[in-house]
């Protein structure tokens, strides 16, 4: 057993304990969602508020499936046929995610191998792609995402996801402690007794017992421990080294999600700061927005090939259509309350973003079917051409609403 392989052990761990711990029964009750991969989000990102007529998708160490399961029920209940692939190197999580798709009757193909081998396993082209949580867990990442850059096509694009280096914070403290308590080698059950046992008893000085914005050892179960602290090959990035990895694999960044997190006007009152930091290149504000908030704990981003001509759509197209994504209108009105300030708590931070005064009046025709003519001239605000990006542009930087056209 000594001489097991960090590959070896990575592959036990997700056979043993795939991730994250799914019941496909749950299926008749939610669907699971959020970032990348939603809809509203690729379409606004990556196509330009329009689809392709039936696109082809890969879902690149896809796991027990939510992403893959979230795209697949979004695109039926568009009316979108589309081919999707779910690929992945653990048996255990597939059957998982092929018994979700299942129990919602999707149609997805199950391909059992390795995304360093695409290629040869599911070769492409796909029109979007989803690599969520796995680069950071290879040997190579950027060989990892050179291989599905290589099978992205032409105006396509990417959703990744790696883990942020400043909001784990403890994360590795207590990995290393666990190495030592609990060496690798050892079977996933032990590793995890001795998981068990050390949390409870977390000092209150502890980095990780006062992260906020890490909770898988909480509520993800006994595979949320070990993804999390337990894992054989974990690697995070603060927000320059994920941008220089994405842009080292000739890619290009569309968009960092939620686009308000990586703003540092939301974390300045002041106002001569503001003004330094709205003087910065784009790449030198997320830093020091990252800086400031200390609690993103996962990097998503949206990336295209060199070159993508698609632009996401502008607000003040009257022939766009405003989507919501994961809310509603009225959800969103009775967050920002009588002084029209969004009020939103996220990983132990609480977010304030003022909106127009106008802003209920507008919202409240949003329906997914209206277009942008159409809501103002229903609302009838003064200003709407003022009102209406302004409000756009707080919901869409919370990730909430997005722009497709017909």
């Amino acid at each position: 057993m000594s001489n097991i392989t960090k590959d070896q052990l990575v592959a036990r761990h997700y056979e043993a304990l795939p991730y994250p711990a799914r019941n496909p029964r749950d299926e008749a009750k939610r669907l699971v969602e959020g970032s990348p991969s939603a809809l509203p989000e690729i379409r606004h990102w990556i196509f330009g508020g329009r689809m392709p007529a039936r696109p082809r998708v890969l879902f690149a160490g896809g796991g027990t499936g939510d992403g893959c399961i979230m795209l697949a029920q979004h695109l039926a209940d568009a009316g979108i046929a589309a081919e999707i692939v779910h690929l992945d190197m653990s048996k255990a999580a597939q059957a998982v995610a092929a018994a979700r798709a299942a129990a919602r009757g999707l149609e997805i193909r199950f391909v059992e191998g390795s995304l360093l081998d695409v290629e040869t396993l599911a070769p492409g082209p796909y029109d979007y792609i989803d690599c969520c949580g796995v680069l950071h867990h290879l040997d190579d990442p950027a060989a990892g995402l050179a291989a599905l850059r290589a099978v992205l096509a032409p105006g396509g694009g990417m959703g990744l996801m790696v883990y942020g280096r400043i909001g784990r914070s403890g994360v590795y403290d207590v990995q290393e402690a666990l190495r030592l308590l609990s060496p690798e080698e050892e079977t996933p059950d032990r590793r995890l007794g001795v998981a068990r046992r050390l949390l409870p008893g977390l000092p209150a000085t502890n980095r990780l017992r006062r992260n906020e914005a890490v909770t898988d050892h909480i509520q993800g179960g006994d595979a949320g421990i070990f993804d999390l602290l337990l894992h054989s090959r974990d690697r995070a990035y603060d927000v320059e080294g994920f941008v220089d990895l994405i842009e080292g694999c000739d890619l290009g960044l569309v968009a960092l999600i939620d686009p308000a997190r990586y703003a540092p006007e939301t974390y300045l009152a002041d106002p001569q700061l503001r003004k330094i930091a709205a003087g910065l290149e784009p790449r030198a504000r997320a830093m020091v927005a990252e800086r400031l908030a200390g609690n993103i704990a996962r990097h998503v981003a949206y990336v295209v090939r060199p070159d993508h001509e698609a632009t996401a759509p502008d607000p003040l197209d009257p022939d766009a259509i405003p989507v919501f994504s994961r809310t509603e209108a009225g959800e969103m009105i009775a967050a920002m309350g009588n002084d029209r300030v969004l009020k939103l708590g996220l990983d132990g931070l609480s977010y304030r973003f003022p909106l127009p005064q106008s802003a209920p009046a507008i919202l409240r025709h949003v329906d997914g079917r209206a277009t942008v003519a159409e809501i103002a001239a229903k609302a009838r605000v003064n200003g709407f051409e003022r009102a209406w990006p302004a409000t756009f542009a707080v919901l869409n930087g919370i990730s909430r609403l997005f722009l497709r056209l017909a």
